[in-house]
């Protein structure tokens, strides 16, 4: 977007709409005078995330299985390049397979505008209604300038055209050139997590212990086994009465065939 004003110390003049061409030879463009201010916008961000586990290291070469399954290698990693891992930088060669990396690409977007104001001052010398002004510069050096097709002034609060120009006014040429920008920046972050450390067995988990079933007992190692001792609670005393019951009865009997016999 371009605005032109043209302004006089004896008269002001406005040019409205419309481009003020004018070319300046060497010397006169010294007498140009420039300001320039840049006003930002807001900024808009756009944050991309790529994550993977580390499958393999060699070298200066990793290779990553990202979060789509795809597999990615990377080689030929700087040393320079470290990734941000439970607050310590490691580089490629502290890298280890089991981790995650993580990269963030930061995006930046920031519209600005720029406005540059180009001021020259000088004489009305000649006068070319409609088409161009002559003016004496500073250093009195004349150059000529451009007036757009149909521009009007405005001089002494009336509005007239090139032919309200006249010769000895002092006025100032500005040329005011707004160009819309935009900038961009980009930053990116690589950080890491080592791999999960495997669990611990619960405490209350019962240990299985296998045993063997026992063998039955063959005619052969019954055998070869001692005869199992009577419990050191059994008494011997029934056994006595048994064998006293049996010596009485056969003594019993002994003495019924004597007197059979006698």
């Amino acid at each position: 977007m371009m605005r032109i004003r043209l302004s006089s110390t004896i008269t002001r003049g406005l040019l409205v709409g419309g481009a003020l061409c004018f070319t300046l030879s060497s010397p006169a463009a010294a007498q140009v005078q420039t300001t320039q201010k840049v006003e930002h916008g807001p900024a808009v961000q756009d944050v991309k995330i790529e994550r993977g586990e580390v499958v393999y290291v060699s070298g200066n070469d990793m290779m990553v299985k990202m979060e789509d399954g795809s597999l990615q290698a990377f080689n030929g990693i700087p040393d320079s390049k470290t990734v941000h891992v439970d607050g310590k930088e490691l580089n490629i060669h502290q890298i280890k397979a089991g981790m995650t990396i993580e990269k963030q690409t930061i995006t930046t977007t920031t519209p600005r505008l720029v406005t540059t104001v180009e001021t020259v001052t000088g004489k009305v010398w000649h006068v070319t209604p409609p088409t161009s002004v002559i003016l004496t510069l500073e250093n009195g050096e004349h150059q000529r300038f451009k007036i757009p097709n149909g521009q009007k002034f405005t001089i002494n609060g009336k509005e007239t055209d090139a032919f309200g120009l006249k010769k000895g006014m002092v006025v100032s040429v500005q040329r005011v050139t707004e160009v819309p920008e935009t900038v961009v920046s980009q930053e990116i972050r690589h950080t890491g997590t080592l791999p999960p450390a495997p669990p611990a067995p619960k405490a209350d988990v019962p240990v299985l212990i296998a045993a063997a079933p026992p063998t039955p007992a063959t005619a052969e190692t019954a055998a070869a086994e001692p005869a199992a001792k009577l419990p050191k609670t059994a008494s011997e005393l029934p056994l006595l009465g048994l064998l006293g019951f049996v010596l009485s009865a056969i003594a019993l009997t002994a003495m019924g065939i004597r007197k059979l016999i006698a």
